[in-house]
């Protein structure tokens, strides 16, 4: 296994260790592991190690390109905590083993977890109480979207500038019989391997990153009045070698509650919603917070512009559950778009020449599950009351 001393110039201060290291793997897909090498207060040298020999000044121009672009432009921000529940909990061993240990969860591939009961029912019960909650706030609309999307809407959303190292597409054979028996031969003499790529010819679709573009792409174009609509589905965001348990998939599930309509209504409703979710948490007595936060943009030129406007005008609010006393993971996210999808989908008050305005909030069911496990263990004695009647 190759390793490299790579030297940052200029040495970065260590304020900027977790932006660095959440960027690291998408750099090269060499790259199996890394270590920062600080002192001083500033990380000098970053180890890496790659699954075969690299040029290793391309890997360090790569790696200082990346600090420099998507790292050091950033302000440091300290960070800002909107709401925290009041609970405590006792954290027992490792959750995730202990599902495949007991045959609860299966591993089925790169950020992919197959898993039964009990997880199957809480994710049912979780979604449901969300769902009834957005229902009842305000008389939601639901859909049930498909799976793939088409590339142009999500080209539309923003996706492709933005967060390019998370895309996963969809693509199949040319329809053509030559291909096919071209391809039969190859694969005849070959299997399967990254060469096969050539006989496909078709980008027109991607798996969704998240369920909202749905939306956006059902009104295209269309008048709207103040509404809410939501959806349950699977969504798919690569995370490189960053995979880990049910904290974080390639492939997922959501429950996306969508606002569209005047400003004041977006606002309210995503403020109601917060409320809302935060009383659900706190009832369930379970450890959570709510923070200011930003969307994982990469290699824009204007990414620390991006970033820094999301924090000062908190346009992004994460949700975060502790898995132990010590880490947490984001379950949930409350975001708000300005006009930046009405303008892109040309989604328009009705009788008017005025554009909407939009926002969304999202909930990870597995993440969300799995958070609730991690704080309150397999044993369904230990759960809430209200969780262990809905089971029955």
């Amino acid at each position: 296994m190759p390793e490299y001393t790579i030297s940052l110039t200029p040495p970065v201060p260590q304020a900027y260790s977790e932006e660095i290291e959440k960027r690291i793997f998408f750099i090269s897909s060499e790259i199996i592991d890394f270590k920062l090498k600080t002192g001083d207060d500033h990380i000098r040298h970053i180890e890496v190690a790659t699954r075969n020999k690299v040029n290793e000044e391309e890997l360090a121009e790569k790696v200082n390109f990346v600090i420099k672009n998507d790292v050091l432009t950033q302000k440091v921000f300290a960070p800002k905590v909107i709401w925290r529940s009041g609970a405590k909990r006792q954290y027992g061993e490792d959750i995730f083993n202990r599902l495949l240990e007991q045959g609860i969860a299966f591993e089925a591939g790169e950020g992919q977890v197959s898993f039964g009961e009990p997880l199957i029912s809480l994710m049912d019960i979780f979604d449901g109480k969300i769902k009834d909650l957005v229902k009842s706030l305000f008389n939601a609309a639901e859909y049930r979207y498909p799976t793939i999307i088409p590339t142009k809407v999500v080209d539309g959303c923003g996706y492709f500038s933005s967060f390019p190292h998370m895309l996963m597409m969809v693509t199949r054979f040319h329809s053509d019989l030559d291909i096919y028996k071209e391809f039969a031969a190859e694969y005849k003499e070959k299997g399967i391997d990254a060469s096969l790529i050539k006989f496909c010819k078709n980008t027109d679709y991607c798996l969704p990153p998240t369920m909202c573009y749905h939306t956006y792409h059902q009104l295209s174009g269309k008048e709207i009045d103040n509404r809410v609509i939501t959806a349950r589905g699977k969504s798919f965001r690569y995370e490189s070698k960053y995979h880990q348990s049910l904290e974080r998939l390639w492939d997922f599930t959501i429950r996306e509650i969508v606002f569209l309509g005047t400003k004041d209504f977006v606002l309210d409703c995503r403020r109601r919603l917060m409320d809302a979710t935060f009383a659900l948490l706190e009832d369930l007595k379970l450890e959570v917070y709510c923070e200011v936060a930003n969307d994982p943009f990469f290699c824009r030129p204007d990414t620390a512009v991006k970033i820094f406007s999301q924090r000062m005008m908190e346009l992004k609010y994460e949700l975060r559950m502790n898995t132990s006393a010590a880490s947490t993971i984001s379950v949930g996210s409350f975001n708000y778009h300005e006009q930046f999808f009405a303008e892109n989908f040309t989604l328009k008050s009705p009788g008017e020449d005025e554009l909407i305005f939009t926002g969304c909030a999202g909930f990870g069911l597995e993440r969300l599950v799995y958070a609730f496990l991690c704080q309150y263990g397999l044993d369904r004695e230990h759960w809430p009351e209200t969780i262990r009647k809905a089971l029955n």
